[in-house]
């Protein structure tokens, strides 16, 4: 077991003020900020005036604080070090695991939703997917939920000529229309999560979530697929929540905040 590393009390306290301010939409009182953060306005009103010091807060005329240009700097500084792709790769190993699931992270290219990485269960499939496989936007949970989510005009031109030769899932071979496809969209922006069953590979089955950046653009999908006769693909089930989590959590490490 690891030891306990020895650290400042003091900023570790501190730091609790200024994680509060941050949840923050406007400027606080300091008795509420100290109440927010589970202590009292005499205990945290020294720790205000270091941070007015050397930036990390602003005092408004009316004497509430609010986050300052030294906590903007640090902020920014650490967004422009943040890639997607890194902070999700440290992530899918422990969701292949824990689903017993194929794992992939796929980001938008130039030809489309584009697979940059794969981890693979203790038994992998035996399908034909691997780094740099581009994915159809109207034929997989991954090219769907892409669809969902990024600007229309970005998709328009690449999923017009996908629908105008795709019959994904239709019955008796009749056409994949646009509103077909609207309608599933819609409900991948409801439950958060776009899946597939047994399309377009016959047997397996697929649940894509998306990660956002800052702004609450889609920067990645986190795509987990596996056997049809095991996969529990239920947007509550046994692959969803673990999924949402970590999309969330990989969203939460490039600066997403919670809605």
């Amino acid at each position: 077991m690891e030891k306990s590393r020895r650290g400042i009390q003091s900023i570790e306290v501190g730091s609790a003020l200024l994680l509060q301010l941050a949840k923050q939409v406007r400027p606080l009182a300091l008795k509420d900020l100290a109440k927010a953060a589970g202590m009292t306005a005499g205990k945290a009103h020294p720790y205000m005036v270091s941070f007015l010091k050397v930036g990390f807060v602003d005092q408004t005329e009316a004497g509430q604080y609010e986050l300052g240009p030294l906590a903007l700097q640090l902020g920014l500084s650490k967004l422009r070090r943040m890639d997607p792709v890194k902070e999700a790769s440290k992530l899918i190993e422990e969701l292949a695991t824990e689903t017993g699931q194929s794992v992939a992270v796929v980001v938008w290219g130039n030809l489309g939703p584009t697979v940059v990485r794969l981890e693979e269960p203790i038994q992998p499939l035996h399908v034909n997917l691997r780094t740099g496989t581009v994915m159809s936007l109207a034929d997989t949970a991954t090219g769907r939920l892409f669809s969902a989510y990024m600007p229309s005009k970005v998709i328009e031109r690449l999923l017009d000529n996908e629908l105008a030769r795709s019959s994904y899932g239709a019955p008796q071979g009749s056409p994949y229309t646009p509103d077909r496809l609207e309608a599933e969209l819609n409900q991948i922006r409801k439950h958060g999560l776009s899946r597939t069953k047994g399309h377009p590979i016959p047997g397996i089955d697929a649940l894509c979530a998306p990660v956002f950046d800052p702004a609450g653009h889609i920067v990645l999908g986190l795509l987990v697929m596996g056997p049809s006769t095991t996969f529990d693909s239920e947007y509550d089930g046994a692959v969803a929540k673990p999924l949402l989590q970590c999309a969330a959590e990989i969203s939460r490490r490039i600066g997403r905040t919670a809605d």
